[in-house]
């Protein structure tokens, strides 16, 4: 084990920016890996205007207990994924609904993609989970071009009345009833093994009636 932690620690070490060490993580912001033991410092999360650089080792959930939403808003996050060598099958996105989710109760529902060209919902209740929609490909999602470039894409989710409407990059991907998953409580991102991101917002938007797309 104390092996594969110094293995993590070399490639979060190699992704760091040159003023790294004058970087903070996010002031009320909490780190919850899906693996318990799992050392705070497995993870680089820090506020790197516009927005916060994450660099995972094992897979996370990221979030303010502060950040919330309910009733009828809509969830809008940019994130810019980096190089992702061969962890092209690991994903990223937002969670939402969150309840718990520092203790053993933990809950919530989260939208995810990555960069084979496909997306997923799901639900977490304690330690199982639930696929709300498996495994889609979309045209909607901006792959990575290779080398130092970034693949730009924004994650958006709407909740209005019944209805759960999920978009990547302004397009409609699919809609869920509400009944089937989380919808109110804490708004965060959830991140997979070993990925490289900018997320330059993390936005929760109070809708009221008629507005929606």
């Amino acid at each position: 084990m104390r092996t594969a932690f110094a293995l993590i620690s070399v490639v979060l070490l190699a992704t760091l920016p040159a003023n790294a060490q004058d970087l903070e993580r996010p002031a009320n912001w909490k780190v919850r890996f899906d693996r318990s033991g799992t050392p705070d410092t497995a993870v680089y999360f820090v506020t790197m205007p516009p927005g916060w650089h994450v660099t995972t080792g094992p897979a996370a959930i990221l979030y303010d207990p502060a950040k919330t939403a309910s009733g009828a808003f809509r969830i809008t996050s940019e994130i810019f994924l980096f190089d992702p060598g061969r962890r092209h099958r690991e994903a990223y996105g937002v969670l939402f609904g969150g309840q718990d989710l520092g203790g053993t109760e933990q809950s919530y529902t989260y939208f995810l993609i990555r960069d084979t060209g496909e997306f997923l919902v799901k639900r977490r209740d304690g330690s199982g989970t639930t696929t709300v929609r498996p495994w889609t490909a979309s045209a909607a999602i901006m792959k990575h071009p290779g080398g130092e470039k970034n693949a730009k894409n924004v994650l958006a989710v709407e909740a209005r009345g019944d209805a759960i409407d999920f978009f990547i990059n302004g397009e409609k991907v699919v809609t869920v009833p509400r009944g089937e998953i989380r919808v109110d409580g804490v708004v965060g991102l959830r991140v997979n093994h070993s990925l490289n991101l900018h997320v330059t917002s993390l936005t929760v938007e109070r809708l009221g009636a008629g507005e929606g797309r």
